[in-house]
């Protein structure tokens, strides 16, 4: 069903704007708003805009981009915090890969655990 890289969120210091992807309105609410929450907080402590994608065999990736003229982008603090997000909220990202790859991706959950 889905071949290339599909976002779940993004958020931007730039618009100072959260999207969650329409796919994912089924997700819990208090799940959405962990993942506004995170995303928001990671923009505007480091700026530019932060996406959260599945790729292609369902692994969750971070993806931050910064305009060329953001000279308060902060490129080795995005690397930083996404490793401290990535430690801190383990149970929810690896929540959400397994989720995607169930009801997306169409696998047996059962072969998954």
């Amino acid at each position: 069903m889905y071949q290339d890289k599909v976002v779940l969120c993004a958020s931007s210091a730039y618009e100072k704007k959260f999207w969650l992807n329409d796919d994912f309105e089924a997700l819990p609410d208090q799940i959405k708003q962990e993942l506004k929450i995170m995303s928001v907080l990671f923009t505007e402590d480091i700026g530019g805009i932060l996406s959260m994608e599945f790729d292609e065999d369902g692994t969750l990736v971070m993806r931050v981009d910064s305009e060329e003229s953001d000279y308060l982008y902060d490129e080795i603090g995005s690397i930083l915090k996404i490793k401290q997000l990535q430690r801190e909220k383990v149970e929810l990202l690896e929540a959400l890969e397994l989720y995607y790859k169930v009801f997306f991706l169409g696998k047996n959950a059962s072969d998954l655990i």
